[in-house]
Order: structure tokens, then C-alpha cells, then sequence
């Protein structure tokens, strides 16, 4: 198979030194107030007061549309006069992810191709149903980051992850979001298996799989589609991926390959179809279901597959390696979101916490939750055990899976 293309040239046009800043610190800068002439009658100054009136309503009209508003964020740095982008060029981006990035680390799971938690459904409809809507997306792991961008809708998402090849890994599924024009040939492409016929928009996400159920994987046809893949990130990107990069792109495509929908969390499985931790990508997202006995996924219906796919094209979801106890990568997001407004609406932490806390370093990454502009809504998704300061889950759940307020639970924690 082809490698990427390697190169040692870093993409230009950095954005921002966020490695020298102080814990998140961006110095922001105001424009000047526009001069208004001294009114000549009370015609000319009631034009004067309406012009006023239109451009603050215009200065605050990138808040509002962002859907949280930047004037409850916790204390902290000063916030600059941008918006969330709408889109990043693909030098922003790449240099994004190497400016906010710490280097690879170590997991105890080593090859984490997709979550194990059936409970994605019913928390995805309880952030729905709870108003978590907008703002910015953080998380970690693989595929359930798409159900939860799916259902909370943010403006931009940052995937984070001690392990290199989890960032690789979500190049990979980005480039396939590109290349599909629907959720069908985004499993054709991403398991190399044909489409078969008769499947529409429109046709529910149980009826898609089944269909492909008995569709051989096309080993000739995945040469093809991976040279499709390679051609999308370096090519038409342009980005530049490191030796060991390219070989753990390899390395994942052929997991999905080999192991086909029934690929789980370190390779094969037997499938569940919605019962039991053991579950593969098509049970997480086919059969995970809320409360209502529906499937909650990004392929659970065309409209979640399309908002997701919109932010890949825009280059606005931004996988990131880094250690949640870390000195860089939290922090250095949340500096770039107080330069642009942002506001984090969701974190969702897996089960991270408890190895935090058997590592001794969870109040380091208390502390650095605590340096991320936040408001009265911003929250904790949990599938797992919280830190010693969790304060019991929002909502309902399954098993110790739960939602909780990150201002209240990272309040006591020092910067």
C-alpha cells in the first residue's frame, strides 16, 4: 500500500504561541470605539444614538450566534474581540493541533479502536433533553466523540488523547466523513465493503447494517479506497504526517478492514446488538439506545452524519494528543478559546478519571479544567467513576455513567 507523503516542512501561518502563555492567559485587544461626530440637530442625533444601538447589536451579534454567551465564562484571562471560527484553513488546523499538542504518551490500552459503552443513547438524548447544546466539545477516545457532537451540536470539538495514533485514528474517520456522501458510503469506505443497493437517506441506520451484514469485505477494492484516503489528508490537505504517523494510519485502516463492523475496543468481537460491555461499531452505533427504545448515534439518522460531516469539512473538529493531568494541552485549549470567545458546552471523560486518580495526578487535571472558560451549564460526561470531587450525576443514566456541572466540581481547584 502507499505511504503518506512525508515531508519535514511543518505547514506555515502559526496562529498563536500558546506554549509561552501563563495558564491559559491570552492578551486581548480592543478595538478602538468609533468616533461619533457632535450632532447638529436632534434629527442628526437620534441617527447618531440608532447608529450606535446597530453596532453594538452587530459586536454582540457573534456571541448569540455561537449559541452561549461569552459574558459567564469563568475568571480568568480577558477575552478577545473574535468569535469561534466558522472554518479553519488547512494550515490552521494542522498547526492547531501541533500548537495545543503534547507529545505521544503511554496508555494501558494500546489499541483502543472503538468505546465499549452501551450507555452513549441514553446520555446522548439526556444532554439533548437537558439543554447542552452549542459552545465548544471536549472529549477522548475514538467513535462515541461523533454520537456526543451529534447530539450536542458545538460549534467546534477538540478530541483529546494521550495516544498519537487515537489523533491518527480521527484523521482517518475525517477523511471518510469527506469522501461520503452519505452514511452508506461512509461504511463502504471505511470497511471496504460494496454498498448494496436499495439503501436511501432515509433508511434507518438497523436496516443499513443488516444490509451489509452479508456484503463480503472487496480486499482489492481497499487499496484503492486507501490511496483515496492518503490523497485526501496529504493531498488535498496537505498535511504533513511523520513516519510513525503514516504507518499507524496503515495500521488502523487495516483494523477496520480485517475486522470489518464487528471490530471492537482492541480488535474483534462477537457483537451484542445493543446487551453487554463487549459491543463492536456497529452495536454502538446501531443498537445503542435511549430511553424511548431508539438508536442515538452520528449514523443513527442522516441529519446527525451530516452535522458532523459539516464540522470535518471545516476542518472544526481538532484531534489533539495530550494527558488529561498534563502541563499542556487543556491548558493551551483553553487559551485558544478565550482568544476566540469560546465556551466549553461538554467534556465528556470516558472513564479516565479512576486511572487519574490511581496515578495520583487527578488534581492536576482538576486544575487544569479549572483554566477553561466555562459558564453555569458547561458539563461532565461520564461513563465511569468521578475524581474525589464529584458531586453525584445530573439526570439519569446507566450503570455509574452520568452528567455533572464542571464549574462546581473544578471550583476548589487551583490554577
Amino acid at each position: 500500500m502507499p505511504s503518506a507523503r512525508l515531508t519535514n516542512e511543518r505547514l506555515p501561518q502559526p496562529q498563536l504561541d500558546l506554549t509561552s502563555l501563563p495558564a491559559g492567559i491570552v492578551p486581548a485587544t480592543a478595538p478602538r470605539p468609533a468616533e461619533v461626530p457632535k450632532p447638529r440637530s436632534r434629527q442628526s442625533a437620534r441617527a447618531a444614538v440608532l447608529g450606535l444601538l446597530l453596532v453594538f447589536a452587530l459586536s454582540a451579534a457573534p456571541s448569540i450566534l455561537q449559541g452561549r454567551s461569552s459574558g459567564s465564562v469563568a475568571a480568568g484571562a480577558p477575552l478577545a474581540a473574535e468569535s469561534l471560527p466558522e472554518r479553519l484553513s488547512d494550515a490552521e488546523f494542522w498547526q492547531l493541533i501541533s500548537d495545543v499538542s503534547e507529545p505521544g504518551g503511554y496508555f494501558r490500552i494500546t489499541d483502543n479502536y472503538t468505546s465499549n459503552e452501551r450507555e452513549v443513547g441514553q446520555l446522548a438524548t439526556m444532554l439533548r433533553e437537558t439543554g447542552v447544546q452549542g459552545g465548544v466539545y471536549l472529549g477522548v477516545g475514538p467513535e462515541q466523540n461523533l454520537s456526543y457532537i451529534a447530539a450536542i451540536h458545538p460549534a467546534m470539538a477538540f478530541v483529546i488523547d494521550i495516544r498519537r495514533q487515537a489523533v491518527v485514528q480521527h484523521l482517518l474517520f475525517k477523511a471518510v466523513f469527506e469522501l461520503s456522501a452519505d452514511r452508506a458510503d461512509f461504511i463502504s469506505l471505511l470497511f471496504s465493503k460494496p454498498r448494496p443497493d436499495g439503501l436511501t437517506p432515509a433508511t434507518p441506520i438497523q436496516q443499513i447494517w443488516n444490509a451489509y451484514e452479508s456484503v463480503a469485505t472487496d480486499r482489492a477494492a481497499s487499496e484503492k479506497t486507501y490511496e483515496r484516503i492518503v490523497q485526501q489528508l496529504t493531498g488535498s490537505h496537505g498535511f504533513t504526517l511523520t513516519a510513525n504517523e503514516s504507518s499507524q494510519l496503515e495500521s488502523v485502516f487495516h483494523a477496520f478492514l480485517q475486522y470489518g463492523p464487528a471490530i471492537s475496543t482492541r480488535g474483534s468481537s462477537g457483537g451484542q446488538r445493543g446487551f453487554g460491555n463487549n459491543m463492536n461499531f456497529a452495536d454502538l452505533t446501531g443498537w445503542s439506545f435511549d430511553a424511548a427504545g431508539q438508536p442515538q448515534s452520528f449514523l443513527s439518522s442522516e441529519e446527525n452524519f451530516n452535522y458532523v460531516k459539516s464540522l470535518e469539512q471545516r476542518n472544526l473538529v481538532v484531534p489533539v494528543s495530550g494527558d488529561f493531568g498534563g502541563p499542556k494541552a487543556i491548558r493551551a485549549i483553553g487559551a485558544y478559546l478565550r482568544a476566540q470567545s469560546g465556551v466549553v458546552s461538554a467534556f465528556y471523560l470516558s472513564n479516565v478519571e479512576q486511572y487519574l486518580v490511581q496515578d495520583g495526578i487527578w488534581d492536576r487535571f482538576c486544575a487544569n479544567v479549572a483554566t477553561l472558560p466555562l459558564d453555569d451549564s458547561s458539563t461532565f460526561i461520564r461513563t465511569g467513576n468521578g475524581g474525589p470531587n464529584t458531586r453525584g450525576p445530573r439526570g439519569g443514566g446507566v450503570g455509574n455513567s452520568s452528567i455533572a456541572n464542571i464549574r462546581e466540581e473544578t471550583m476548589s481547584c487551583s490554577r
